[in-house]
């Protein structure tokens, strides 16, 4: 009888800590094996990523991220709006681990809609505050300046806007270019909006309408500057850098400028990640997004091609960049960048 009341003992044990290491692993598939803390001590398997971000930046992450782990990883390319469209839509089904963006508002919106799992704290250390959402659902990956790229041969520093407030003034009218159906344009406004409120953001929707040229694309927008069919655009940095690392042809007549002093046009957009709550490999998950905040995949971003602002892990930018402490940007939190108020006041404004 004693020996019989040890065995089932024994039994009841066995469960219980399988039990616990279920807890712990979340949706892990079986073939990862996840450690008491949550983090990721061997992972495997397979995992699903939804991207979009720069087909080829991920490409690099994930070739050293499956290098040293072995984890298989399939990539679905999409954009921001796209991709977080379809993930809500999808919801637990969807056969996503992994969502990475170009800007916050899609993030934020996969948030909204319950879909993200917690990142883990190992990886949320390794990111500073100033690049994450206060809830931690998702972090920064990397980051992008705002910035005015200007034509040398018709402007001068002194003669350009003090604020990006300014381009809405009547003598910036003809003057400026954007690419307002865009998720970067977008998000800059999502900034403006969380630090203006809605009437000047509104305000100023209406004053660009008035004043801007309209082009499809960051890349097609500064080509115009170069070309001199319009004085300035209102881009992201790294296009002009991207362009200056290949022929220059693009960018040879233009330089860019920043307006810094916590200004809206100072803003710096934090590309995403995130584990959904609904992985079929968390553990795999969680580990790529690790590994890509951590000193290895930060590292893509200082030594590779995307010019894209390196922010976690102490891993300083790319040396060609201006250093993110000289950009004095805004202090903005993406978990309050709101794209569906950003597109229905860009509508209105007529601008979408």
């Amino acid at each position: 009888m004693k020996i019989r009341n040890s065995a089932l003992a024994g039994i009841a044990l066995a469960a219980t800590a399988a039990l616990g290491l279920t807890a712990c692993g979340g949706s892990t598939s079986p073939a990862a094996t996840v450690s008491p803390s949550g983090t990721d001590a061997k992972v495997s398997g397979e995992i699903t990523v939804y991207n979009a971000q720069h087909e080829s930046l991920t490409k690099e992450w994930i070739d050293a991220f499956t290098a040293e782990t072995g984890v298989k990883v399939t990539m679905r390319q999409g954009s921001d709006t796209e991709l977080s469209n379809q993930i809500v839509q999808e919801g637990a089904a969807s056969p996503a681990d992994v969502f990475l963006t170009e800007n916050s508002p899609a993030m934020a919106q996969v948030e909204n809609a319950g879909l993200f799992a917690d990142v883990d704290k190992a990886t949320v250390d390794q990111v500073p505050a100033e690049f994450r959402p206060s809830t931690n659902k998702w972090t920064g990956i990397a980051a992008r300046s705002t910035v005015l790229v200007y034509d040398k041969a018709k402007l001068t520093e002194d003669k350009l806007p003090k604020s990006m407030l300014d381009l809405a003034k009547p003598e910036w009218k003809g003057k400026w270019a954007a690419s307002p159906s865009g998720a970067d344009f977008q998000a800059i406004v999502a900034a403006l909006l969380e630090l203006k409120g809605e009437a000047a953001t509104q305000e100023w929707l209406t004053g660009m309408k008035e004043n801007f040229k309209a082009y499809k694309g960051n890349s097609t927008a500064m080509k115009a500057v170069n070309a001199g069919e319009v004085d300035a655009a209102l881009i992201y940095h790294y296009y002009y850098y991207g362009d200056q690392a290949k022929t220059g042809e693009n960018s040879k007549n233009v330089t860019p400028y920043y307006f810094k002093n916590q200004d809206p046009g100072a803003f710096l957009s934090i590309s995403g990640g995130g584990v959904l709550k609904s992985a079929k490999n968390a553990a795999a998950g969680q580990a790529f997004l690790k590994f890509i905040t951590g000193k290895k995949g930060q590292e893509v971003l200082k030594n590779g091609t995307s010019f894209e602002y390196a922010i976690a892990s102490d891993v300083a930018a790319n040396d060609k960049l201006v250093p993110v402490k000289e950009l004095q940007a805004p202090t903005v939190d993406p978990a309050k960048l709101n794209s569906k108020t950003v597109t229905e006041m860009m509508t209105k404004a007529g601008l979408l």
